[in-house]
This record gives structure tokens, C-alpha cells and sequence, in this order.
């Protein structure tokens, strides 16, 4: 199963996005997924995972409050929207399956460019 992001894009500080993660197929029997970002020079960041186990989704504390993920279950989709946008949440948004912190898992990604 693949993963493909998209929704990404140049916005405004205080602006808002939403950011769509589509798998090519069921996810059903996965643990989770969950969204990762990745700034020039920096270590990959989590930002939101989602447990299948209980339907419970943790948030990073650098994201608490602005990003709420999603599931459309029907269409093994998952979203991550995001409000008042800062500088510093540019970077490259990707999913990941169950939630796991290397590329191996992720998609391709989408970036994200907070600027006025």
C-alpha cells in the first residue's frame, strides 16, 4: 500500500491548510498512521498519530491546539488540518504508517511553506 500526500503549498503566517494522506489500499490492518514534517537541516518531527487499537490520537506538543487529524475510513484517508500556521512549520509533511519515524514508512510527501 502507498501512500500519497498532497494539500500542501505557499501560505501565510495565521493561514490555513489541510493536508490529505491517500493510501492506494485498505489500511484496516494496520496499527496506525500518523504525520511526520521535516525541515531543512532539521530531524524529522512528529506531529499526530493515530491508534487503530482505540481511535485515540496523540499530538506532539509543538502542534497542540493548531493540527487536528482525521479519518475518512471509507476511503482509507487520512487529513491533517492545520490553523494558524507559523514560519516555523515549514518543511515537507508526510504520512506514515503506523505511525513509524523512518522514510521507509512515509509517502512522498507534501511541503508546506509558511511565508508572507
Amino acid at each position: 500500500v502507498q501512500l500519497v500526500e498532497s494539500g500542501g503549498g505557499l501560505v501565510q503566517p495565521g493561514g490555513s491548510l489541510t493536508l490529505t494522506c491517500a493510501a492506494s489500499g485498505s489500511i484496516s490492518d494496520w496499527h496506525g498512521i500518523g504525520w511526520f514534517r521535516l525541515a531543512p537541516g532539521k530531524q524529522p518531527e512528529g506531529i499526530s498519530c493515530l491508534s487503530f487499537s482505540d481511535e485515540s490520537i496523540y499530538y506532539w506538543d509543538s502542534v497542540k491546539g493548531r493540527f487536528t487529524l482525521s479519518r475518512d475510513k471509507l476511503k482509507d484517508t487520512v487529513y491533517l488540518q492545520i490553523h494558524s500556521l507559523k514560519p516555523e512549520d515549514t518543511g515537507v509533511y508526510y504520512c506514515s504508517k503506523d505511525c513509524v519515524a523512518t522514510p521507509d514508512y512515509w509517502g512522498l510527501g507534501t511541503q508546506v511553506t509558511v511565508s508572507s
